[in-house]
């Protein structure tokens, strides 16, 4: 039994007081109206309208079950309306990486209202950004990518406790090879550098492949990078001394650790804003939503933020690292 359809009836009937008018105002014939009263009344183990005169009217049972249907029938409506407004409202959830800095993310989400959409920020691993695009559950993602193919890109640096001011009363800036992350020989003793730690959003094939090579020809001991565990015990780890963390800068500097680029562009991080294909009403990603995004994780497009000069030169050097 359709049981709104039978309440209808039954609330309609009670209304016009009449079975012929009750069937026009649904637009239904009057047979039918007349075998859903019927069918409800053996539902509820009673007559809902005295037919024995000119006039129907209800019985007692009637009266008694009319304001519950009523109740029924409106709620079901602002079920109907509510599932209408959310079907008509645009609502999109964003994968984003776990180290996004929160204020690039704030604005992306304000830039989202501005246009009429409301943007759910998710921090998911590599791995699952790409798969909910496909599945669908994501509306939009940075996208992990090779940085010579991106449309944004992360440099990425070294993360090491905070050090005193360089010569002019800054941050040391100057790019680090891997190369001088071997152990040293001091004093007739062999000191190794610490550890380098990976963040999870770094720990994907694409990039641990080509930091295993880079690693191996800079004559890196085997087992000096590591994949970190969660983010905060990382940071620990660098702040105390204990170890360095390969990350971008903006992460780094929020937290108080100082940070050096690295000078292979090969090894850094390249972001696409990609859109879920097909559904959610998605077309391509709006550039009100792609560089807030980027700006959050301290991507830019290729060519700006760079290492400055002489990267022009660099990049035949980066095409030959990405290749081993």
């Amino acid at each position: 039994m359709d049981l709104l359809a039978h309440l209808e009836a039954y609330v309609a009937t009670a209304d016009e007081v009449s079975f012929s008018r009750a069937a026009d105002r649904l637009g239904i014939a009057q047979p039918l109206l007349s075998r859903r009263v019927r069918t409800l009344e053996e539902h509820f183990g009673g007559a809902l309208f005295d037919r024995s005169r000119r006039r129907i009217a209800p019985t007692e049972l009637g009266v008694l079950l009319l304001p519950y249907a009523r109740d029924v029938l409106d709620r079901a409506q602002r079920l109907r309306q509510a599932a209408r407004s959310a079907g008509r409202s645009r609502m999109r959830a964003v994968g984003v990486p776990a180290d996004c800095a929160p204020a690039g993310l704030a604005r992306a989400i304000r830039a989202g209202t501005e246009h009429g959409i409301t943007l759910g920020m998710r921090e998911l691993p590599p791995g699952e950004r790409r798969s909910g695009l496909a599945d669908g559950s994501l509306g939009y993602a940075l996208v992990r990518t090779a940085p010579e193919q991106a449309g944004y890109v992360a440099p990425l640096g070294l993360a090491s406790a905070p050090e005193p001011d360089g010569p002019e009363g800054g941050p040391v800036r100057r790019a680090v090879h891997l190369e001088e992350l071997r152990p040293r020989r001091r004093t007739g003793e062999r000191t190794a550098p610490p550890v380098l730690l990976l963040l999870a959003e770094d720990q994907v094939d694409c990039f641990q492949d080509r930091l295993a090579r880079a690693a191996a020809r800079a004559g890196l001991p085997e087992g000096r990078v590591r994949p970190a565990g969660p983010a905060a015990t990382a940071l620990a780890e660098t702040l105390a001394g204990r170890a360095s963390l390969l990350c971008a800068e903006p992460f780094a500097r929020r937290h108080g650790a100082h940070w050096t680029p690295l000078a292979d562009r090969a090894l850094h991080r390249g972001y696409d804003v990609c859109a879920a294909p097909g559904g959610h009403g998605t077309e391509g990603v709006p550039d009100w939503l792609a560089a807030p995004l980027a700006a959050a994780v301290g991507a830019v497009p290729p060519g700006r933020g760079g290492p400055g000069p002489g990267a022009a030169a660099e990049d035949a050097t980066a095409r030959l690292a990405a290749r081993g």
